[in-house]
């Protein structure tokens, strides 16, 4: 798919639609995830809590994107007891590394693209599950997500570059 052109912004921490952004995108990560869940391995699979991260920080740079990041797995675990609180550094890790490269290629580049997603995707994929590998001191359990997550990045990557596309408004 070629690359489109889009309206991609850098709110501040001073702008009140950061918190509103942020909080939708936060919103998405406890619904999707809950519906996931419904599902046997659906959360493992799919990989749900790094959606709305993925649309947040692409679309409305790495603050919105990292707040969304943050909060996302703590108001997940906190409530709903998933993640599990012995994964929650791992997912931790990996959120922040979305929000952050999910950014940084969105402003590099300034379009969506198959291709761009993947790359975001792939990126804080492999180098998140190295840091989770260190940290747990298991290649296996580090690389978890490529044995049994490939349709939850897939997801992320052809759903994210849909949404995104549909989010090409202009704000005043």
């Amino acid at each position: 798919m070629n690359s489109s052109t889009l309206n991609l912004y850098t709110l501040g921490f001073s702008q009140g639609r950061s918190y509103l952004f942020a909080a939708l995108f936060l919103v998405g990560n406890i619904v999707l995830p809950q519906l996931c869940h419904l599902m046997p391995q659906g959360g493992l699979t799919l990989l749900p809590i790094y959606f709305f991260t993925l649309i947040g920080a692409y679309k409305y740079g790495w603050k919105v994107g990292l707040m969304t990041a943050v909060f996302s797995p703590l108001v997940n675990s906190a409530l709903f007891g998933m993640p599990a609180a012995a994964v929650l550094p791992g997912i931790m890790v990996k959120s922040v590394l979305l929000a952050l490269s999910a950014a940084f290629v969105a402003r590099r580049y300034q379009s969506v693209s198959i291709p761009l997603l993947l790359l975001v995707v792939l990126g804080y994929q492999v180098v998140g599950s190295l840091i989770e590998s260190a940290m747990l001191g298991s290649l296996t359990l580090g690389f978890q997500d490529f044995r049994i997550g490939i349709p939850g990045m897939l997801l992320q990557v052809v759903g994210g570059y849909f949404v995104i596309k549909s989010m090409n408004w202009k704000m005043s």
